[in-house]
């Protein structure tokens, strides 16, 4: 009889994968030192970090479907040459000193990197906690989350000791190492499998709801019901990430902070970005995806109104920290909602083009930031209220869909029952 593998054991083999690949958020710690050695313009070096960001979307969104098909291992192995090569070819790069072949390496084949080192152990993941779907990807996501707290302080000491080109290098061998160890270990369920008690009420407090539906990555697009959680998911992303594009210099206007205590706020939002992850995802285990998504996405609301009278320092990092893991919530909540909605029947695939709302807001975000910051941090924050209001009213859509089609559904299984008990009773009569 083959042993079963330990399910957390798969869930920190998917951590170890978001660990390396989420040191894309640590992207900021190369500026300084590539502006410097190479005499590159901040703008062309940030690009950079966009390009991977929209490649990430891109990629998980085309090569979903058959990261799905041929499973974690072998997805897991082109996530880490990808995103290994990607690095190490920064180095590369930065020898050559070619800004053309540093967009090539981190950019495009890291970004492909990103995107299936994303996606490669959701399925299998969903599959292992059908009873804490939201505990599961949290813990994940968490680690993309994390990422750049643990890969920075790593990377400034590396290029204070052996240099920018040398960092890279060992920094894309040791993500290839992670990346390709921990997708070794990942693999789905055996077919039938389930965990010890998930039949009783002792799992979670309550009994674990069946999927709305089992859909195939295409059946999935042509719904309503993916479309109110792209959109929803997209401008979380774009307000999120307009904020973390621009905390420092926020943080020195609006509330009167210093560059230095600017600096380390921005650090410490990546612990709440992290926390978000895992929080708010256990979190929908008890309180249901949508009613999660009602919350947080309320909280950023009020956040984003009261940010512009937030003139006090504690008062400010309060409100961008809650705004920050309302963001980091997003992100972890939004897989586990996909497996609840579509079922885990392609889940790769269709988190894969869930994702394109991140390329799309990576791009929008700060865009939409940097245009409406001339008219002053007051028009900024409201607008994004706004747009956040919107994502809250289709939060409630989304909830009515759901309700409509879970009714439907038990309407069609009493009638079924209804017939299956009709039928012998009548072929007794006769």
């Amino acid at each position: 009889m083959k042993q079963v593998k330990n399910r957390w054991l798969i869930a920190a083999s998917a951590v170890g994968i978001h660990l390396s690949i989420g040191s894309v958020y640590a992207w900021s710690v190369y500026t300084n030192p590539l502006m410097e050695k190479m005499g590159w313009e901040i703008k062309p070096v940030q690009f950079t970090f966009s390009l991977a960001i929209f490649f990430l979307g891109m990629s998980a969104a085309f090569l979903g479907r058959w990261a799905e098909k041929i499973g974690p291992q072998k997805s897991g192995l082109l996530a880490a040459l990808c995103f290994g090569l990607g690095i190490a070819g920064s180095g590369l790069a930065v020898y050559a000193h070619s800004l053309p072949l540093l967009y090539l390496s981190y950019g495009v084949v890291g970004g492909i990197g990103l995107g299936l080192g994303y996606i490669t152990p959701v399925s299998s993941l969903v599959k292992w906690f059908p009873d804490k779907r939201g505990l599961a990807t949290g813990m994940a996501i968490m680690g993309f989350g994390f990422a750049a707290l643990v890969s920075s302080p790593i990377i400034v000491s590396l290029i204070a000791s052996v240099g920018i080109s040398t960092t890279f290098f060992i920094m894309g061998g040791s993500y290839f190492i992670i990346i390709f160890a921990s997708s070794r270990y990942i693999a789905p369920p055996p077919a039938g499998w389930a965990p010890a008690g998930m039949d009783t009420t002792a799992v979670a407090k309550k009994p674990v709801r069946e999927d709305l539906a089992q859909c195939t990555a295409k059946e999935a697009i042509r719904t309503k019901r993916f479309w109110y959680l792209w959109t929803m998911f997209f401008i979380n992303i774009s307000c999120g990430i307009a904020i973390i594009s621009a905390a420092s210099p926020l943080a020195q206007e609006s509330a009167g902070m210093s560059a230095v205590a600017a600096a380390a706020m921005v650090g410490f939002m990546g612990i709440f970005n992290g926390g978000g992850r895992i929080g708010w995802s256990t979190a929908s285990d008890f309180l249901g995806r949508s009613n999660t998504f009602l919350v947080f996405l309320s909280l950023e609301i009020l956040a984003f109104v009261l940010v512009p009278s937030a003139t006090n320092a504690i008062a400010f990092q309060i409100l961008i920290f809650l705004i920050i893991s309302c963001y980091g919530g997003g992100f972890s909540t939004v897989t586990a909602f996909i497996g609840d909605l579509f079922g885990t029947k392609e889940l790769g695939a269709i988190v894969g083009y869930i994702l394109t709302a991140w390329a799309a807001a990576g791009m929008a975000g700060p865009l939409f930031a940097a245009a409406t910051r001339k008219s002053g941090l007051a028009v900024t924050m409201y607008s994004f209220a706004g747009l956040l209001v919107v994502a809250l009213i289709i939060a409630f859509l989304l909830k009515a869909e759901i309700k409509k089609i879970r009714a439907q559904k038990e309407r069609e299984l009493a009638l079924k029952k209804a017939w299956s008990e009709e039928i012998p009773a009548l072929m007794e009569e006769h």
